[in-house]
């Protein structure tokens, strides 16, 4: 598994619709891009020019919002991860 770096956090993204709410299947083409997922494993955190590590605010199991552009998408063996920093994420979804 990866083991992210500074405020890098890794994320499984959900899958994108197949369906529009009208019922019709979308090709692979036409999907939108995932920009919801879970947290997999989280780096420690931001370190600052003083030596300072400020502390993660996202935890490992959490589902996020993230931007839609953001981070770099890896591939490992047949599973898909986005590699993001913590900048990227937009919100925690509370369940």
């Amino acid at each position: 598994m990866l083991k992210p770096l500074g405020d890098r956090l890794i994320v499984k993204p959900t899958e994108a619709e197949e369906k529009t709410a009208g019922g019709i299947l979308l090709p692979d083409t036409a999907k939108e891009k995932p920009q919801q997922g879970e947290v997999i494993a989280i780096g420690p955190g931001k370190l600052l020019d003083s030596g300072k590590t400020i502390p993660m605010d996202v935890k490992v199991g959490e589902t996020i919002y993230y931007a839609k552009y953001g981070g770099t998408e890896v591939k490992i063996g047949a599973d898909d991860y986005v590699i993001l920093r913590q900048d990227d994420v937009l919100a925690v979804i509370e369940k």
